[in-house]
């Protein structure tokens, strides 16, 4: 590997960053899947014709872990020290992008798994708390996307350290 240019421990950040990406918001999406899923499973004992209506926050949660799989797949295209030079630098931003879209996907999981499991539960007693716990569930989703914004800004921050 005499021919290479860049750093040569750079591709081990960038790769850690797609794999943190993905993990953290997998991670995420199962715990919401599984939180708000066994609120479902409770509810449907009760109120069995309010089961499909009460999937929403499953189905919100499992759109975290594509979030994760956006930004590995972006990261992971953008390491390649053989065409082009790989820096610390990009390492670091491609670290950083998957840590702030994954840790985001895992507390956006968490917050709809619990708001998922109590809404669908006190949805069942009251039809009348469908529509906040929505809107609640709306803006716990947004935590992700924010992680997902930042991670694609901090993704095309790579390859910027140095003119070749």
């Amino acid at each position: 590997m005499a021919d290479f240019s860049g750093d040569e421990t750079a591709p081990f950040f960038g790769f850690l960053g797609a794999a943190a990406a993905l993990v953290f918001s997998c991670m995420g999406a199962a715990y919401g899947t599984a939180k708000s899923g066994v609120g479902v499973a409770s509810m449907g004992v009760m109120r069995p014709e309010l089961v499909m209506k009460s999937i929403v926050p499953v189905v919100m949660a499992g759109v975290l872990g594509i979030y994760g799989l956006i930004i590995a797949v972006i990261i992971s295209t953008g390491i390649n020290p053989k065409a082009k030079s790989y820096y610390l630098f990009d390492g670091y931003a491609h670290l950083s992008s998957g840590l702030a879209c994954g840790l985001a996907g895992l507390s956006a999981g968490m917050a709809i798994g619990i708001v998922g499991d109590a809404g669908v539960r006190a949805n069942a007693q009251q039809p009348k708390l469908f529509v906040g716990m929505i809107l609640i569930l709306i803006f716990a989703e947004a935590l992700a996307l924010y992680g997902l914004i930042v991670g694609i800004i901090l993704s095309s921050r790579a390859g910027q350290s140095r003119a070749d």
